[in-house]
């Protein structure tokens, strides 16, 4: 629609308004009640229904897939917390969209909230009018679907003692929350007399009632604090009022908001019109609604079937408005970047500003011009494309891709599931023949896939052969658009939409593409072959938006002979962005035909490929005379790198393209690189591409604005590393770096102080031990001892100990008995008791060596006895309840300083000091007890002083500090069975494996924000650890027939395999980020051994180790928990020798075990500085970051950007 043509409909509007100034009434709110299907929410006071919505409400930058409904006049965007949280108290700690809240109560049988959600033309319809009518100077929207919530004769809440309530006074209000893809807008109604009382109880005052949008807590980085609101009114309750008697949207009493956009949002935006023309004529309800029965929703039958209108398929071409740019104009004139949280990919957009500050924003091969209104990018003599993208002419295209969705096959009830299959399509441009290949199809599917050539067709089009006079996709519009397409399959009126995101080109100079599947195909039968008839389709251009329909019919030959004859409708919409300053390239033909011949498609059942060729001119809608010339009719015989330049008649040229040298015929790549050594500069790398070349920073430089010089990467200067800082000694403080040059000094536990100066803490206050215990300080801690003649840990103390029923059962057999003063008779089982008195889970035979797993009395398990040569895994069953703090478990004690081993045991986390790389092994102590859990791998935050472990009884992953606290499940669904754990310290993530779901995953530490980075090609993986500094993940793969060490960058790019050879059960993995060395104990080979990842100069420590499970390293040491011994082992790796030993007094099978040291480790990467510019996740590479979505992010919010900075 044309501006003039929009100006009328505006004018025409304003013209209506005359008539429509006063107050809306209650019968011209948006359709409510029974008739129209609302649901009734529960009558009461601070009730709330959960909504789950059809299609996402966007709210400020989140996109929200349910909302809750409350009594209180609001609707929420998370479950509301008790109205006593809020009421008086605005703003609330959750999102709220304020209607107009209060404390309101419907027990009475009067006042009623009803809600529904609606996608009726007619609702969308009154929505757009209301939404377009406030924003007169905004492109028009069409919502898609409506929440529509009514507030009828709602009463504030009173004492009981007031009768019936017929008297009180009573509000009505509406609010309609409309969507579409980009924006969520709020339509408020107030109606006429709507409004009696502006002001509700709360506690022991009144307070005023409160209208607008709260976004609630927001989380930081480390805190969360509180988000904007938006209030629409204020306390003055002469603002209440005022809502049934002013507008922001041209009708009195009706309020519209901007309150949502995606994938960029500043703050909710108010309607424009606050003006009423003056009343001149009685308002007049529109055409056929009926104010007494609201009818505006569906038209129940006596049968209560509910009838709609009969369908009328749409028919015939398209009908595309053009519509005139308006170039917007912002305060700051710039180019700006916008990052497309759908399609995770940096799709410009212009705006104003000159070639002097946005000439690195065109392509290398283009050339900047500046306009009165702003600038333009134009490719250069020799390439074509939209100056942003531009390629070499003649020159072959590739397009790589993927290829998600599902659809349904003929009347099959169950979809087929595409997941991420390889899509891969090359073009010869200098004739117009482009062939797609998409991998990975099921026979289930592949046949019926067949009469879809169009899947690749977007290609065709892309680098279609060009008639004189007519340009192809790419030469319009570069590589970065959407295309949209439904296919209609007649006559079974099967609907298939294919969504493509266009992504631009990428380091290798190929096109990326993202393809999305979704609807029904009729099914074409196994061993079917499709043939596909040449076509023409017209393309209609306009400013950004390109569209095209055509119908196509395809023969089926079955696999008994016969044929059958099939036809499909064919439409779709290209959108992109273009530069609107150049007023020549608005000069494009507004319709171009396409023309496809030589169609070829073929379901490959042996290999699960389906391939599609075809060739493709650009030409004349009315065909005109047919070209002769060879340059236009694609057979001229020119190289495929080559481009075709016509002559007079039929003569012609053939010229090698750009980045090629030849006759034309023959064509050979240009080496710029090898040509000119020093084309990319200083500190660059010069990488050869066929017809063209890349440059690349070495490392510890990255490229300066201008995008071509690499300048010095300029890291931070960690004090705390450097031994800069002005903390106090590392006995009695820590220094903390928090980026940049910052950093925070703070006293150790057991002293006080600014950190700079710390001083011991007496912590020997009275009743801190036990009235018959003495209290000793000691620098940063304490002891208790129980005084002569008492018994306990000083915590407790008793004059006599009370003996268990295990310790009772065991002293009463070793005691002098009925069987003489030799003890037991010979042969006899005695029980074994732990320190706290309990039956060992695992009790043996003495003299027979048979052990079996028993319960918390002692009674034997079926089933767990073993022989001599083997002892059954028992599990802890607990005698004692967790948890951690020194009472009421004494035996479990919060670590003191210093750096500590922590190993796992089923059922418990125990430390053992290090005193250099020595084992304390007398101060051993545990940690934690988790009853009747299977603990598998430990790790440790060193910046929270937290402990994380994998479980497998239930599966988790779960979290504790070690200085005192309860675990904290962190991660309890869809998991299978985690083993390996490794903290990202300086990220703040946490990586781990699942050996049955096969795969690795990421999140935050507390668990949310979940990413799947690698789930392909692993069978059992099991040990995993980081390298934060460097950005590299390490894991292995115990895979009986394939076991192999691999390594990723954190994001899980640049996967390879570091180890495969004379593997045979690499269960443990350890990085020493000091000698850079990754080390592994391997329980097949019984070998440990190491290796540098950079350099793969792989040696061995030790040969003949047993069992080993869990492997970690503290300077020279390495140390490793051993399955056959049921020890911690330490080993010297330098002297390749096992240095000491510790067998906890618990023996059963030790898991994981891992380092937790007095400070962390030195080092940074990009991720620990505010999280690294990351919205959401931020894994380290070795170059930079890369910014990553969970896999539940809907959509709004999250920016996804590559490796780098």
């Amino acid at each position: 629609m044309g501006w003039q043509e929009r100006g009328w409909l505006v004018c025409a509007s304003i013209l209506g308004l005359v008539a429509s100034v006063h107050t809306v009434t209650r019968g011209e709110l948006f359709a409510f009640g029974p008739s129209a299907r609302d649901q009734l929410l529960e009558p009461g006071n601070d009730q709330t229904h959960r909504l789950e919505l059809q299609k996402p409400v966007l709210f400020y930058d989140g996109t929200f897939d349910s909302i809750f409904i409350n009594t209180n006049g609001f609707v929420a965007t998370t479950e509301p917390t008790s109205e006593s949280t809020y009421l008086g108290k605005m703003p609330p700690k959750f999102g709220m969209i304020a209607a107009l809240q209060g404390d309101l109560d419907t027990s009475d049988g009067v006042g009623r909230v009803f809600f529904r959600q609606d996608s009726s033309p007619e609702v969308l319809r009154r929505a757009a009018e209301h939404i377009n009518r406030a924003f007169p100077e905004d492109d028009e929207v069409d919502p898609t679907h409506a929440v529509v919530i009514t507030w009828v004769d709602v009463a504030t809440k009173e004492s009981q003692s007031r009768g019936d309530g017929v008297n009180k006074k009573r509000n009505t209000f509406q609010l309609v929350i409309a969507s579409l893809e980009t924006a969520s807008y709020a339509i408020l109604l107030y109606v006429r007399d709507g409004i009696q009382f502006t002001s509700t109880p709360a506690e022991d005052s009144n307070v005023v009632m409160h209208a607008g949008f709260s976004k609630g807590y927001v989380r930081g980085f480390l805190f969360s604090t509180q988000g904007p609101y938006y209030r629409t009114t204020t306390d003055d309750e002469a603002s209440l009022r005022a809502l049934a008697e002013e507008t922001n949207s041209g009708l009195r009493g009706v309020w519209v908001y901007e309150i949502g956009t995606s994938p960029y949002f500043t703050n909710v935006a108010p309607g424009e019109v606050t003006d009423l023309p003056t009343e001149a004529t009685q308002h007049r309800a529109p055409d056929g609604y009926d104010d007494s029965a609201n009818a505006r929703g569906p038209v129940y039958t006596d049968g209560q079937q509910v009838e709609y209108p009969p369908y009328e398929p749409e028919g015939g071409q398209i009908q595309v408005h053009p519509v005139q740019y308006q170039p917007h104009r912002p305060s700051n004139p710039e180019v700006v970047v916008v990052d497309d949280t759908d399609i995770n990919v940096d799709v410009f957009s212009y705006n104003l500003g000159t070639c002097a500050n946005n000439r690195n924003k065109c392509s290398q091969f283009a050339d900047c011009k500046d306009y009165s209104s702003g600038y333009c990018c134009h490719c250069r003599p020799g390439f074509y494309g939209n100056g942003i993208q531009c390629v070499a002419e003649g020159k072959p295209q590739r397009m790589n891709g993927k290829v998600h969705g599902k659809v349904y096959v003929g009347n099959s009830p169950s979809p087929v599931e595409f997941s991420s299959n390889d899509l891969h399509s090359y073009v010869v441009v200098n004739d117009g023949r482009s062939y797609v290949a998409i991998s990975d199809i099921p026979y289930t599917i592949g046949p019926s896939l067949q009469p879809l050539s169009a899947l690749g067709g977007v290609i065709g089009w892309a680098f279609a052969l060009e008639q004189p006079g007519f340009k192809n996709g790419f030469s319009i519009i570069g590589g970065e658009f959407t295309r949209q397409a439904e296919v209609t399959f007649m006559p079974g009126n099967e609907k298939l939409t294919i969504r493509q995101e266009f992504k631009g080109i990428d380091e290798h100079d190929h096109l990326v593409v993202s393809t999305t599947l979704e609807g029904r195909v009729p099914e074409v039968p196994r061993g079917a072959t499709v043939q596909i008839d040449p076509y023409s389709e017209i393309y209609q251009y306009s400013n950004n938006l390109i569209t095209s329909s055509s119908t196509r019919d395809y023969v089926v030959s079955l696999p008994d002979g016969s044929t059958e004859t099939r036809t499909y409708q064919w439409r779709q919409t290209i959108t992109f962005q273009s530069c609107q300053h150049d007023l020549s390239s608005r000069d494009m033909k507004p319709t171009q035909m396409l023309s496809v011949d030589q169609v070829f498609v073929m379901y490959d059942v042996n290999n699960e490929l389906i391939r599609f060729a075809m060739s493709n001119k650009i030409g004349d809608i009315n065909g005109g005379q047919p070209e002769e010339n060879p340059c236009f009719t694609g057979r001229h015989g020119c190289d495929t790198n080559a481009v075709c330049r016509p002559g007079q008649g039929n003569q012609f040229t053939c010229q090698c393209a750009a980045g090629f040298n030849g006759d034309g015929r023959t064509c050979y790549d240009i080496d710029e690189c090898r040509e000119d050594p020093q084309i990319c500069g200083f500190h660059a790398i010069c990488n050869n591409q066929p017809g063209t070349f890349r440059c690349e920073c070495e490392d510890g430089y990255h490229f300066d604005s201008d995008g071509q010089t690499c300048i010095a990467v300029d890291r931070p200067i960690d004090a705390c590393e450097e031994g800069t800082h002005t903390c106090d000694i590392p006995e009695r403080a820590q220094c903390s770096y928090t980026g940049g040059s910052s950093y925070i000094c703070s006293c150790l536990p057991g002293f006080i102080g600014d950190g700079r100066i710390c001083q011991d803490i007496d912590e020997c206050q009275p009743g801190r031990c036990h009235q018959d215990a003495v209290c000793y300080n000691t620098q940063g801690s304490f002891t208790c001892q129980c005084r002569p003649g008492y018994y306990g840990d000083g915590f407790h103390c008793s004059p006599e100990r009370t003996r268990t029923q295990c310790e009772i059962h065991r002293d009463s057999l070793l005691a002098v008995t009925e069987f003489g003063p030799r003890g037991p008779r010979p042969g006899q089982y005695i029980p074994t008791c732990d320190e706290n008195g309990a039956y060992e889970p695992m009790q043996c035979h003495g003299s027979m060596g048979h052990c079996w797993c028993v319960d918390r009395n002692g009674q034997e398990i079926p089933g767990t006895r073993f022989g001599p040569s083997s002892r059954p895994m028992c599990i802890d069953h607990g005698s004692v309840q967790p948890p951690v703090r020194p009472t009421p478990r004494p035996d479990v004690h919060p670590l003191p300083p210093g750096t500590h081993l922590l190993f796992a045991q089923s059922g418990r986390i125990e430390h053992v000091p290090l005193e250099g790389y020595d084992m304390k092994k007398d101060d051993a102590k545990p940690v934690l007890h988790l009853p009747e859990k299977v603990i598998i791998g430990v790790a440790y935050d060193c910046v929270e002083k937290m402990v994380y472990w994998t479980e497998i009884t239930s599966p988790s992953i779960s979290k504790a500090s070690i200085q005192g606290g309860e675990p904290v499940a962190v991660i309890r669904s869809d998991l299978d069975s985690p083993e390996g754990i490794a903290i990202d310290h300086l990220g703040r993530t946490m990586f781990w494996t699942d050996s049955v779901k096969d795969r690795i995953e990421v999140a935050s530490l507390d668990g949310s924000q979940r990413r799947v980075i690698i789930d392909s090609d692993l069978v059992n993986p099991r040990a995993i650890i980081t390298d934060p500094p460097n950005g590299n993940l390490y894991w292995s793969d115990w895979n009986r027939d394939a076991p192999k060490i691999e390594t990723s960058y954190m994001d899980g790019s640049n996967r390879r395999v570091l180890v495969k050879d004379d593997l045979g059960l690499p269960n443990g993995l350890a990085y020493d980020s000091q000698s850079s060395l990754l080390c592994w104990a391997d329980a097949g080979t019984h070998k440990m051994e190491c290796m540098h990842p950079a350099r793969g100069d792989r040696r061995k420590v030790m040969e003949g180790i047993q069992y080993p499970f869990g492997i970690t390293s503290f300077g020279k040491n390495i140390y490793y928990t051993d399955w056959r011994r049921d020890a911690v082992v330490a080993v010297d790796r330098h002297a390749a020798r096992e240095s000491d030993e510790f067998q906890p007094q618990k023996r059963t099978k030790l898991y994981g075990i891992t380092t937790a040291y007095a400070q962390c480790p030195s080092g940074q990467n990009y991720c620990a500085v505010n999280n690294g510019g990351c919205t959401h996740l931020c894994l380290a590479t070795p170059t930079g970051r890369s910014c990553k979505c969970p896999d539940n992010a809907v959509g709004v919010g999250c920016v996804e950007r590559d490796s780098g900075y």
